[in-house]
Parts: C-alpha cells; sequence; structure tokens
C-alpha cells in the first residue's frame, strides 16, 4: 500500500510505504533539472520532434537529470523507470495523414527507460550521461556506465512489429519521447524511482521492464515520481 503526496520544493510525486510511514522515515524525493513535475519535456530528451513541415525528424534523444534524496533505512539500491502511459491502444492510425488519434482511445503503457543496480551512494544521474542521440538498432547492453544495467525499453517490440527494418533491434537504456504526430493526447510520460532491499535486482541476461517489475515488487521500500508531458501534434505543441 501506497501513499500519495506532494514534495514541497518541486512538486514531485511520491509514493511512501506503510513501513516507511509506521517507522517515521522521511517521504523519498525525486526531481530533475532537466524540467518541471507536469512540465513540458524538451526536444533535447525525445526521440522525435517537430520538423518545419509539420511532421517528425530525430532529435538529441539524450537522458534528463534526475536526483532523489531521503530514501528510507534499509535501502540498498534504485531502480528507474520510465513510462508513457497515454500509448494508443490501436496504432492503425498512427501518424496517418487526414486523420487524427482520438482523445478517449484506451491507452495502455509504453516503457522508454530501464535502469537498475543503482548503488545506495548514488544520489544523481547526470543529463546526457546514458543517452546522447538515437541509435538505430538500438544501444548496447545490458552493461551500462558506472556497473549499472540497463534493460529493454519497448521501442525493441515497436520496431519489431513496425516492420522498418533499419531500426529493428535491441533497445536497451533510454530512450526519450516519440509519441504519434497525430494523437490528440498530450502523453505523460512518468519517471519512477525505487527504493529496494535488495543490492542487485536479481534477473540476469538480457531483461525488460516487465521482468524487472515482476522481479523487484516484493523488495520496494519507498517510491518516488515526476511525469513530464510531450506531443508531437501541431495543434497542440505550446
Amino acid at each position: 500500500m501506497y501513499i500519495f503526496s506532494f514534495t514541497r520544493a518541486v512538486g514531485a510525486y511520491i509514493y511512501l510505504s506503510i513501513f516507511d510511514i509506521l517507522n517515521g522515515e522521511n517521504l523519498m524525493k525525486l526531481w530533475s533539472n532537466s524540467f518541471v513535475d507536469n512540465g513540458v519535456i524538451s526536444t533535447e530528451f525525445a526521440f522525435f520532434k517537430l520538423d518545419i513541415d509539420g511532421h517528425v525528424v530525430l532529435s538529441s534523444n539524450k537522458n534528463p537529470h534526475l536526483a532523489w534524496e531521503d530514501a528510507p533505512s534499509g535501502t540498498q539500491s534504485f531502480v528507474i523507470i520510465c513510462r508513457d502511459v497515454d500509448a494508443p491502444t490501436h496504432g492503425d492510425d498512427m501518424n496517418r495523414e487526414g486523420c487524427e488519434i482520438p482523445l478517449d482511445l484506451p491507452r495502455v503503457t509504453f516503457l522508454h527507460w530501464v535502469l537498475v543496480d543503482v548503488p545506495l551512494t548514488v544520489s544523481e544521474i547526470a543529463a546526457a550521461s546514458h543517452s546522447q542521440g538515437v541509435t538505430p538498432r538500438g544501444k548496447f547492453g545490458p552493461e551500462a556506465l558506472d556497473g549499472l544495467r540497463h534493460g529493454t525499453n519497448d521501442f525493441t517490440n515497436w520496431f519489431r512489429f513496425s516492420g522498418d527494418q533499419s531500426m529493428q533491434g535491441s533497445y536497451y537504456g533510454y530512450d526519450g519521447p516519440c509519441p504519434p504526430w497525430n494523437d490528440a493526447r498530450i502523453h505523460h510520460y512518468v519517471f519512477t524511482l525505487y527504493a529496494l532491499n535488495i543490492p542487485k535486482v536479481l534477473l540476469s541476461g538480457s531483461f525488460d521492464g516487465h521482468q524487472v517489475y515482476s522481479s523487484i515488487k516484493s523488495h520496494v521500500l519507498a517510491e518516488a515520481s515526476i511525469t513530464g508531458t510531450y506531443t508531437l501534434n501541431p495543434r497542440l505543441v505550446r
């Protein structure tokens, strides 16, 4: 069970376990210098950006800055997962001229970043430290910077089913926002930090975010989230 709250300084969403509440722990806080909570994510951190013709081109695809504090006692490591909670359930009308994906179309989650085995001694991820630019067929993994590990994100499955052979591959680590340019809904990207009571996630070889969720669910002491928004629909761009 988790309690929902806000941080005073940055407005980041906070989820704290009942265990932490009863033991008088502070709320774990997560923030970013790259975007404000519920604010727009810059194209610098996106997979695609708008082109002058109203469609899209590849963007800088840098991972954003993240920092945190007040992890509960007993924490041994952290996991970071980023998910788009507004991905369309059907791809038939994605990026099609003359139509717009309706606002009320049912939505699913699309994972953009899976980073595990972040040690207790780390309290910040620098911008562009894990991703700079789009890598066709995906970045190398699961090994990541400084002994951390990356899981595959959902671009792995997306390009597999899209039929674009030039982009098919295993997409490890961070790949940024890439919503359909004709979607009537602004997408929300939720970055969540999980504090775990184990030093490493109990998975080996290649793994994805769904496997990480299953593996860590009984080891989560606390979690904190911050949300950014992004759209490629010219009608909605502010």
